[in-house]
C-alpha cells in the first residue's frame, strides 16, 4: 500500500488567464448594476419632486381645454334654463290670458241674454203695430264652445274661445241688423202717415226724435263689451213715433161714416138740384143706404151738436182736434148726445131721410172754420193709410 505525500501540489494553470479573472468579472458587472438602479431611483425621485413643484402649472396646461368645455356646457345649460322660465313664463301668461277671455265671453254672454230679451219685447211691440220684424237669432244660451273650452282636457281651448266669441259677436250683429229693420220700417210707416194727414191739413203730434240716418254698420275697433241699449232706444223711440202717428190716423176724420161698401151717390161740388133742376153747391158726399142703417164716427172727438138743422134736417156733428168737423146729416134716429166723446168706428146714428131729401142716404161734410172742404180728399187719404197700416 503506496503512502500519500504530504506536499501540497502547484494548482493547475488555466490557458490565457489566471483563475482569478472570473470572479473579478462578476465582481464588476454587479457593482455597475448596482450603481445604475441606484442612479434611476435617484432620477425618479427628482422628476417626481419636480413634478410636485410643478403640479399647478402643469395641471392648468393640462385641463385648459377641458375646462373651455365646462364652461360651454354650463353656458348652454344656463341658457336652457332661461328657455325653460320663459316657457313657463308665456304658459302662465296664456292661461291667465284664456281664463280672462273667457270671463269677458261670460260677461257678453249675460249681458246679451239680458238685451236679447229687451229686443224680443221691441220686436213683439213692432208686430203688434203691424211692423214687419226680421227673424231674431234664438236666445243665447250658454254656448257649448266656451263649455267645452272649459272642460279638463279640451283639445285647443284657445281656438274654442276664439269660435265661440265668433258666435256671440254673429249674435249681436244679427241683433242690432234685426232693430235696425225695425226702427227702418217704422220710421219710413211714420213719415208716409204724417205726409198724408199733412195732405189734409191734419199735423198729429209726436214724440220728440232726433233725427239721423245712413246704412248700419257694426263698431269697430270697440273694445268695450258690446252693447244693443242704444240701437233699442232708437227702435223704442221709432216705435213710440210710429203708435203716434197711428193713433193720429185713427183720430184723423179720414175714414167712411158707413161700415158697408156702399157707392157715393153725390160728390163734393157744383151740381143740379135734385129740387130744382138748377146748378147748385153741395157741399158734401152722400152715400145711399137703407133706413136704419148705422152711421158711425169718421174719427176721434166730442159731439158738439146732434138736433134739426134747416135743410139737414137730423144732424150730428163732432169736432175734431185741429178745429176739424164732421157733419152727419138727414138722420132717423140718434145714439149719441151732445157733449159725448167718440172715437173711430163709434155709432152714433141711424139713415134717414129728414130734411131736403129725396131718399134715404147719408149726407157726410167736412168742415174747418166752419167751412166746407172737399171730403173725398180726406177718405182718399183714409184708404191709402188702410193700406199702410
Amino acid at each position: 500500500m503506496r503512502r500519500k505525500s504530504s506536499v501540497p501540489k502547484p494548482p493547475a494553470k488555466v490557458f490565457g488567464r489566471p483563475a482569478s479573472a472570473g470572479r473579478s468579472i462578476k465582481s464588476g458587472v454587479r457593482t455597475a448594476a448596482f450603481y445604475g438602479l441606484f442612479a434611476a431611483l435617484l432620477g425618479t425621485n427628482a422628476l417626481t419632486l419636480v413634478g410636485f413643484l410643478m403640479a399647478p402649472d402643469i395641471a392648468a396646461l393640462m385641463s385648459g381645454q377641458n375646462e373651455s368645455i365646462f364652461e360651454a356646457y354650463e353656458d348652454r345649460i344656463a341658457e336652457l334654463r332661461i328657455e325653460v322660465d320663459r316657457l313657463h313664463s308665456r304658459q302662465y301668461a296664456q292661461a291667465g290670458d284664456l281664463n280672462l277671455q273667457l270671463q269677458e265671453l261670460t260677461q257678453q254672454q249675460d249681458v246679451l241674454m239680458e238685451q236679447h230679451q229687451y229686443v224680443k219685447l221691441l220686436a213683439d211691440k213692432a208686430a203688434e203695430l203691424g211692423i214687419a220684424v226680421a227673424d231674431l237669432p234664438e236666445d243665447p244660451a250658454p254656448p257649448t264652445l266656451v263649455t267645452s273650452a272649459l272642460s279638463v282636457g279640451a283639445s285647443d281651448p284657445r281656438s274654442h274661445v276664439e269660435a265661440a266669441g265668433t258666435v256671440l259677436r254673429d249674435m249681436m250683429t244679427e241683433s242690432r241688423l234685426a232693430l235696425a229693420a225695425i226702427s227702418e220700417e217704422a220710421t219710413s210707416a211714420t213719415n208716409a202717415i204724417v205726409k198724408e194727414l199733412k195732405g189734409v191739413g191734419i199735423s198729429p203730434a209726436l214724440p220728440d226724435g232726433t233725427a239721423m240716418g245712413g246704412p248700419f254698420i257694426p263698431a269697430v275697433g270697440d273694445s268695450e263689451a258690446p252693447s244693443l241699449v242704444d240701437d233699442a232706444n232708437d227702435v223704442m223711440v221709432a216705435l213710440s213715433r210710429y203708435k203716434a202717428a197711428r193713433l193720429a190716423v185713427d183720430a184723423a176724420p179720414i175714414h167712411r161714416p158707413i161700415a158697408a161698401s156702399v157707392r157715393m151717390s153725390s160728390g163734393y161740388g157744383n151740381r143740379s138740384d135734385p129740387f130744382t133742376r138748377r146748378k147748385a153747391f153741395h157741399s158734401g158726399v152722400d152715400f145711399p143706404s137703407p133706413t136704419g142703417t148705422t152711421v158711425i164716427a169718421a174719427g176721434e172727438g166730442k159731439v158738439t151738436y146732434a138736433g134739426k138743422k134747416s135743410g139737414y134736417g137730423n144732424v150730428v156733428e163732432i169736432t175734431h182736434s185741429g178745429g176739424v168737423m164732421t157733419r152727419y146729416a138727414h138722420l132717423s134716429a140718434f145714439l149719441v148726445k151732445e157733449g159725448q166723446s167718440v172715437s173711430r168706428g163709434t155709432p152714433i146714428a141711424r139713415v134717414g131721410s129728414t130734411g131736403r131729401s129725396t131718399g134715404p142716404h147719408l149726407h157726410f161734410e167736412v168742415r174747418i172754420k166752419n167751412g166746407a172742404v172737399d171730403p173725398t180728399r180726406y177718405l182718399a187719404a183714409g184708404r191709402r193709410l188702410k193700406q199702410l197700416i
